[in-house]
């Protein structure tokens, strides 16, 4: 039998993923949303009837035998970018909704959403959303197509240059995208469907099209078992006033009955239990709407949402699988799930950094983003960054030092844990818990690697002052001219032909000892080993004698030379391979 296709609505913050669903379901949820934003994932079943009355005679356009029940819509807030929808190799999602404000264009979730639901290789339809709010818009007919073309031309102008904008962006991803009515190819083209929250313009042509794609396209795909052995994920895990802990899960294939064993995953082992209850929402309703009214049910079947009461389910989270078995079959379901679970919990890395997140499906989210980045995981789990966590990331310390980290997705620092000498970097943003590893990374590499050019010999050039001889020999205190580069005390020093002949022993400034002196300043130096008049004399210009090796290392650090610093060492290469002519090569 044919079940509902899987949608989820994923985008960047206040873009409107949950007022265009509020549309549709014609309930208030998004308005009771904290500051607007969605702070719980829910779940829709928005009927086959329901759809055609949105859609009226657009879906006759669509020469098609629809067989599908309906839509099941997911409502994913943009940071978790839909990533508890996790199923082995893959992701629930049969669909998605990319969700764009048109004023705001592609922004940095946008482009983490994008990012991820290609991992998952999950086909999607771009929502352009606040038409409204176009300069000049006007709401003059039933249908978006009719619409457009109604609009004034300048309005119109707006729209195509919003639209491709949108193309340009997606095209950088690797997404080849056109406007709905436009669109010449649907297995090549990414659709973008303008529409309006607000008014409902746009929504009829973007349930039309999920429809549609998912009937056309998907046919086979949703042709599952909708009796037999349940296959489910776990959406979120809480408290209930008066049910106390209750799992609001999908099932994607298969059925749950009142009394049925499930094997479940956990932070531990997986677990058995027997469901004691089972809550479904009703019709055209969301799971975590607080009016929503449920009814208890001996029964469901793929695909819905519900909601679940059972024992012992203290150490499930998010994301873990969920399966209905005979009690002669829960070893193998909990080898199975076992399996599944230790897949996203790696420990493959020898040396790498530590990762923490909220949920399995946000830890296989990040851990899919990371080694995209070639970023190395030596251990990942779920759960509040825990004394143990820092132990494991304080052992790569002595052997590389960037990995003395723990990145933590929506997780917090358990209290008396003590982090010294490792770094911890948590955010409730994949992309910026990963922008700020990098910039973090980025920065101590620089500080690593300043701190061993301070141990080598810097490029200097300087010339000996006339007239500023203050003692000839033993040693020899002379006023010098620093020409190019800086003159560091204890620089080796030779001639124009290579000769290594002293050393800047000591420098004075204004009758001070200092450490170096710049170009452009001049100061006093005692050099040893050397008098005037014999080994050096007055306006002779001296080079600082770098080593072979430190030359090499200079070579790999080029970045944090200056352009002077980059030519003098090049003059120096040119004195030396006089002599030999592969030095420093």
């Amino acid at each position: 039998m044919i079940r509902q296709p899987i949608i989820t609505f994923v985008g960047h913050i206040d873009h409107g993923k949950t007022t265009l669903q509020d549309y549709i379901r014609h309930s208030s949820i998004a308005k009771s949303e904290t500051g607007m934003i969605t702070q719980h994932i829910g779940c829709s079943n928005i009927s086959l009837d329901a759809v055609k009355k949105i859609c009226g005679s657009l879906l006759d356009s669509l020469n098609l035998k629809i067989t599908i029940p309906g839509l099941l819509f997911i409502d994913t807030p943009g940071h978790a970018a839909f990533t508890n929808l996790r199923k082995r190799g893959g992701n629930l999602a049969d669909m998605a909704v990319l969700v764009i404000n048109i004023q705001e264009g592609v922004m940095p979730q946008t482009v983490e959403c994008i990012s991820i639901l290609k991992q998952y290789k999950t086909p999607f339809v771009v929502a352009l959303n606040k038409i409204d709010l176009l300069q000049g818009w006007q709401n003059k007919a039933a249908f978006l197509a009719q619409n457009i073309s109604l609009q004034p031309e300048n309005t119109q102008q707006i729209l195509d240059t919003k639209v491709y904008g949108v193309v340009g962006k997606l095209s950088e991803t690797g997404f080849n995208s056109e406007r709905f009515d436009r669109v010449e190819d649907y297995t090549k083209q990414i659709v973008i469907v303008p529409t309006s929250a607000l008014t409902g313009e746009g929504i009829p042509e973007l349930l039309m099209i999920l429809t549609g794609l998912t009937q056309k396209f998907m046919e086979k795909k949703l042709d599952v078992s909708i009796e037999g052995n349940a296959k489910a994920t776990i959406l979120e895990v809480k408290e209930d006033k008066g049910l106390g802990k209750t799992m609001d899960a999908i099932i994607y294939e298969g059925a749950l009955n009142q009394n049925d064993t499930i094997v479940i995953g956990t932070l531990d082992k997986p677990i058995a239990t027997k469901i004691k209850a089972l809550f479904k929402p009703a019709l055209l309703a969301d799971m975590k709407d607080k009016k929503t009214k449920f009814s208890s049910v001996n029964h469901v079947s793929a695909a819905c949402g519900v909601k679940i009461i059972a024992p012992d389910i203290e150490n499930v989270v998010a994301g873990m699988p969920l399966r209905s078995c005979l009690p002669d079959e829960v070893e193998k379901a909990k080898e199975e799930i076992k399996k599944e679970v230790e897949e996203v919990l790696i420990e493959t890395d020898a040396q790498g950094i530590v990762i923490k997140a909220d949920s399995l499906g946000s830890l296989e989210a990040l851990i899919k983003l990371l080694k995209e980045k070639n970023i190395s995981i030596k251990k990942a789990s779920i759960g509040n960054i825990s004394k143990k966590d820092v132990a494991d990331a304080l052992t790569s310390y002595e052997k590389e030092m960037l990995n003395a980290v723990v990145l933590g997705f929506n997780v917090e620092l358990m209290p008396d844990t003590n982090a010294q000498n490792v770094n911890i970097i948590t955010n409730n943003v994949i992309y910026k818990l990963i922008e700020n590893f990098e910039k973090w990374q980025q920065e101590e590499k620089k500080k690593i690697e300043g701190k061993q050019l301070e141990f080598l010999i810097r490029p200097c050039k300087i010339q000996i002052m006339k007239g500023y001889v203050f003692r000839q020999n033993n040693p020899a205190v002379v006023g010098v001219d620093i020409l190019a580069g800086t003159l560091k005390a204890g620089t080796p020093l030779m001639k124009s032909d290579g000769n290594l002949i002293t050393e800047a022993k000591s420098i004075q400034q204004e009758q001070e000892t200092v450490n170096e002196v710049e170009k452009g300043k001049q100061a006093a130096v005692s050099l040893p080993k050397v008098t005037v008049g014999r080994q050096i004399h007055e306006e002779d210009i001296l080079y600082s004698a770098v080593p072979e090796e430190d030359f090499k290392k200079l070579k790999e650090f080029k970045k944090y030379l200056s352009h002077e610093e980059i030519v003098l060492l090049k003059e120096i290469a040119s004195i030396m391979r006089e002599k030999n002519p592969v030095w420093g090569i």
